[in-house]
């Protein structure tokens, strides 16, 4: 390779990963909102109003985003994903549409979206970890310091704010990490061929058949708590529908497709500070200045961790 060609593949490199990071950090910061809308939708609200059962918020937003996947693929006369694709969909669909809604929704009925939050902030180490465990990149050493780091610093926040200890929700919220960031690695992966929008469109209309016939016994099942429900559960019912099962991963997806699954997965490393933030003007939960602190911190980590090298296949 000449070096003119190398010097304009370099610039071209550099230019997809930070156009990749800003994508992500557009898809972080509706992600982010996550939490605090989800105990919204549970009644977790201020003033406790009348929620829906956190089953029916998981799987009927997934739903609901499903009906909306549908009317994409078929707007953009999309063609039916390669058989191929088939396994890389079943783990979005798993731990994207299904696993994290489920499990957050549940925890979020006890736990404040400020403590869940900082918990999730270690989505980014399990993301990186799934990158390398389904091929294609090899984070080098410094880059696993500056996750670890990272990471260190977002359990060491959750567990100074909870006293120490762990509540029995948190189990909860760490599986739904685990299974989130397979979801990511996967669709972030599979998104460099089959491009991040249908890779969540698709990956939500191959959950919709499965989730069709519990959706409706729910809805039968709890028909008065549906009806009853506030127009603040309903409203965190809609963003979590709409924007973080939908809206969020065109952006997710395209970022990790452009500058890598496990670079670009960093970036959620500042998600637990924009939830607290948007927990406490959701819901209007204390905001501490020890939270400005720890969210410096892990901006300059995200920042070291930018530089550190990714090989990707």
């Amino acid at each position: 390779m000449n070096p003119i060609t190398s010097t304009l593949t370099t610039h071209r490199r550099t230019s997809d990963e930070t156009t990749g990071m800003l994508l992500g950090l557009i898809g972080v910061a509706i992600f982010s909102l996550t939490l605090p809308f989800t105990r919204l939708a549970v009644g977790g609200g201020i003033g406790g109003s009348a929620g829906l059962s956190p089953m029916f918020v998981a799987l009927g937003r997934a739903l609901a985003a499903a009906v909306l996947a549908g009317g994409w693929l078929y707007w953009k006369r999309a063609p039916l994903p390669p058989r191929s694709a088939l396994p890389a969909l079943a783990m979005v669909a798993i731990g994207c549409v299904i696993g994290f809604p489920w499990l957050t929704s549940v925890a979020m009925r006890s736990l404040p979206a400020a403590h869940g939050a900082v918990l999730v902030g270690v989505l980014p180490l399990a993301t990186a970890m799934f990158a390398a465990i389904l091929g294609g990149e090899k984070p080098s050493k410094g880059f696993w310091i500056m996750a670890i780091l990272g990471s260190t610093l977002v359990v060491g926040f959750a567990l100074r704010q909870s006293g120490g200890s762990l509540h029995a929700a948190d189990l909860a919220i760490f599986m739904a990490v685990l299974l989130a960031a397979m979801g990511y690695a996967a669709g972030g992966r599979l998104s460099q061929t089959l491009g991040g929008q249908q890779t969540i469109c698709w990956a939500l209309v191959l959950a919709a058949p499965p989730l069709l016939p519990v959706v409706g016994w729910l809805g039968w099942q709890e028909a008065a708590q549906i009806r009853h429900a506030s127009a603040a559960a309903w409203t965190g019912f809609a963003y979590v529908s709409v924007f973080s099962m939908f809206i969020g991963f065109f952006f997710w997806y395209r970022g990790m497709a452009l500058g890598g699954v496990a670079r670009v997965g960093q970036v959620q490393l500042v998600q637990p500070f924009l939830s607290v933030l948007g927990a406490t003007v959701v819901l209007g939960e204390l905001l501490e200045w020890q939270t400005l602190i720890f969210a410096i911190a892990v901006i300059a980590v995200v920042g070291a961790g930018r530089k550190m090298q990714v090989k990707r296949g």
